[in-house]
């Protein structure tokens, strides 16, 4: 079980103790919808609503959402839903028409940006802006190599999901894709990171093909959540750009605070990208994503192909965004990332003291990866077990890494303190019952 997808696959809906109204929602699901959806959990949870950090099933029972960073300001904010909803009510149309409303947003965002990322494209998903990356890239290089690491998501286009080894076997790498290793926590990750994109890069040359663009999610989410030390991508963007490539820095799971100490998981790192992907959070659940890139970098591609996208920067996602964006910075929650994941942080490392399994913790602001391991050695079955014992408790969360090891936590940037403690203390009554 090598991603977060597979080793949540794992739990086989029905297996658990559904009731006879939930499996029969199981089996019309499989009727409906067909063999290629998964649901997370032995026992899936039947959701009705959602608001803040919590999310409530049909019995009015109350979960703790420790995952989810697509509501990023917290499910069904009031302010968002506000704006959406005026929106729509008024006008909703593409970027063919000329309105205000994107164009606000566009520079609104483009603020939170160095100056030298002066566009943005907008697009539905995060899928999508990779999807358009990949097109640029190509058109500004003249190449068609992509690197990626080993066990990277970028998406589910045909082309990006070429470039997303933890989408498992079933799904082929392009042919033009190199994988590299994830990085590591040792203390020359920076140059090791650097030497394995040089060896994909003179793989490639020695093939014929010339590098495109290095794309990487810059808190390596998927590979296990690598964060330390800030600035360790700077040699492998200086490889890939030494070779006439680019560098994309898929923002959709650090990007709009989460790591608390910048917007954008890239300025830890002191780079300035060629194009920024965003995705997830931007709309707060509803589906707005977007390119942002160095005029220079899109130049060549503006020149020859023009760019449509039938909803993306519609007036209802433009809307959504900007009520997105104002959350975000009106109520300070990139500095509550910060002062409220190192308090995570800092509670999780308290308890691994005390519990062996809680082997090591990377974190930035509120991104936390804690590996489980049994002596030392990586434990994908017990990490699967505590996720499904943290169900129970109605607290939610999933795993992540090539082993499958890692819980992954990530939950609205809304969660305080006592949010924290909520899981401490469930996360402890399950450790205790192991």
């Amino acid at each position: 079980m090598n991603t977060e997808g597979q080793m949540v696959n794992a739990y086989v809906a029905g297996r658990g103790n559904l009731s006879p109204e939930d499996q029969a929602l199981v089996a019309r699901r499989a009727k409906a919808m067909g063999p290629a959806y998964r649901l997370f959990y032995e026992t899936p949870v039947h959701l009705v609503r959602g608001e803040g950090v919590w999310l409530y099933d049909k019995d009015g029972n109350a979960y703790l959402d420790t995952y989810n960073n697509v509501a990023s300001v917290g499910h069904c904010h009031p302010h968002v839903v506000a704006a959406t909803a005026r929106q729509s009510a008024v006008f909703a149309s593409h970027t063919r028409y000329l309105h205000d409303t994107v164009l606000d947003y566009a520079e609104a965002l483009l603020a939170t940006f160095p100056s030298e990322l002066g566009h943005l494209m907008m697009t539905c998903t995060g899928s999508e802006a990779n999807d358009l990356a990949y097109r640029i890239a190509c058109a500004q290089t003249g190449g068609t190599g992509f690197i990626v690491t080993e066990n990277a998501y970028h998406g589910v286009t045909h082309t990006i999901a070429g470039m997303s080894p933890s989408l498992g076997a079933g799904v082929n790498l392009g042919q033009h894709v190199r994988i590299v290793p994830a990085p590591t926590s040792s203390s020359d990750v920076g140059a090791e990171f650097a030497r394995g994109v040089q060896a994909a890069i003179d793989d490639l040359q020695r093939h014929g093909i010339k590098p495109a663009a290095l794309i990487v999610d810059t808190v390596f989410s998927s590979d296990g959540v690598f964060v330390d030390p800030a600035g360790f991508l700077q040699p492998a963007v200086a490889a890939i750009r030494a070779a006439g490539g680019v560098f994309i820095a898929d923002e959709v799971q650090p990007g709009f605070g989460r790591t608390g100490a910048a917007m954008w998981g890239f300025q830890r790192h002191g780079l300035i990208p060629d194009m920024v992907s965003l995705g997830k959070p931007m709309g707060n659940g509803y589906p707005v994503a977007g390119l942002v890139i160095r005029p220079e970098v899109l130049a060549a591609f503006g020149a020859k192909a023009r760019y449509f996208n039938t909803f993306g920067g519609n007036a209802v996602a433009a809307a959504t965004a900007m009520a997105v964006l104002e959350v975000v910075q009106g109520e300070a929650l990139q500095d509550n990332a910060r002062v409220v994941g190192a308090a995570f942080a800092e509670g999780l490392r308290a308890l691994a003291k005390s519990y062996p399994c809680l082997g090591e913790l990377r974190a930035a602001g509120l991104f936390l990866g804690q590996d489980i391991v049994t002596d030392g050695a990586p434990d994908a079955a017990l990490t699967g077990r505590i996720v499904n014992d943290l169900r129970a408790a109605r607290v939610l969360i999933s795993a992540t890494g090539p082993l499958g090891h890692v819980l992954k936590i990530r939950p609205p940037l809304v969660f305080s303190q006592a949010n924290v403690d909520h899981f401490l203390t469930a996360f402890e009554g399950v450790l205790k019952r192991l």
